[in-house]
């Protein structure tokens, strides 16, 4: 407010028509607009089952109630081998607690890491304390008394029910596209945007984790579930909705941390590209270089720091490497 603007809390914006430069909230108000950006984020996936038992871990409540719970329990049950998965797993079992990580792939991280990395996350997982269970998924969450059963399908197909004090889900989001959706604007996996961000509706931009972009380095639209995308795209598009147009060609990065070990990486991680290791120390220091057709289009940086910048320009460059000079 002191920075003029108008701010409107615990309002919800229901409608757009881009024709008629003209927004709804749910209170029937109507607000209209030069631009409009669509920052609408990502809706949580959820099970089918479960309910209020399930901690999401989306929300500032769902930190709060986890916290709290973690203050005077001690059995978790976490679900998701992911980005949220392994980092709530090492977050609760650096802190004392006895913990399950249920996963439906092979492999830890199998989404992201070629597979020996994969499989080396997995087995270091199982050396820190937490009990793995890949290939396993849950088929059910109940409440019981003051905690919660869990029942997993293993890989072998065996049933198995888990009791715990509380089960936190990290399955992923889906992009929250519904209200450009109903006003018409162009949606494939997230709102299309080009590269000054705006989308098919003139004077409608999106940023952040539901916009899809045009990545010039990678040469294919990209969406990006990350700080760095967020922070920087949201920049571009204000300066773009105040008449600043810039192309955004940023090539987003993003990191987290698994126990002692840590990484940054930048680009494309599909583990369908071949990828190349150059180790310092076999998985535990090293980078890794993914490529298709001898160009680089990712790169990790694995317990690796301050090189972003460096593989970015590595990245950008669009150069084709022989798998022997990486």
């Amino acid at each position: 407010e002191a920075k003029g603007i108008d701010l409107r809390l615990n309002r919800q914006i229901t409608h757009v028509d881009p024709a008629s430069k003209l927004a709804r909230d749910d209170q029937g108000e109507e607000y209209s607009f030069e631009s409009a950006l669509l920052a609408t984020g990502g809706r949580v996936r959820r099970l089918p089952f479960g309910g209020k038992a399930v901690i999401y871990y989306r929300t500032l409540a769902d930190y709060r109630r986890l916290r709290a719970l973690a203050e005077n329990r001690r059995r978790f049950v976490v679900l998701g081998g992911g980005f949220i998965g392994t980092e709530i797993a090492a977050a609760l079992t650096a802190n004392g607690k006895r913990v399950t990580l249920v996963h439906p792939g092979p492999t830890l991280g199998d989404r992201v890491f070629p597979r020996q990395l994969a499989e080396f996350i997995t087995f270091y997982y199982g050396e820190k304390g937490v009990e793995v269970l890949v290939g396993a998924s849950a088929t059910d969450v109940r409440e019981a008394g003051e905690g919660v059963t869990v029942h997993v399908r293993l890989a072998d197909g065996r049933e198995q029910s888990i009791e715990a004090d509380g089960v936190v889900a990290g399955i992923g989001i889906q992009p929250e596209t519904s209200l450009a959706t109903a006003a018409g604007i162009a949606c494939t996996n997230g709102i299309e945007v080009n590269e000054y961000l705006e989308t098919s509706a003139s004077g409608v931009f999106a940023a952040g984790d539901v916009a899809a972009f045009p990545n010039r380095a990678l040469q294919e639209r990209m969406r990006v579930e990350h700080e760095d995308n967020a922070l920087t795209m949201g920049k571009f598009a204000g300066r773009a909705m105040a008449g600043n147009r810039e192309p955004y060609r940023h090539l987003p990065s993003f990191y987290s941390d698994l126990f002692d070990l840590g990484y940054e990486a930048v680009g494309d991680l599909h583990p369908s590209q071949t990828a190349t290791a150059d180790w310092t120390e076999p998985f535990r220091k090293g980078v890794v270089f993914y490529t298709r057709q001898g160009r680089i289009r990712g790169v990790l940086l694995w317990n690796v720091w301050d090189k972003v910048p460096s593989a970015r320009r590595l990245i950008e460059s669009g150069r084709t490497f022989r798998k022997e000079d990486l």
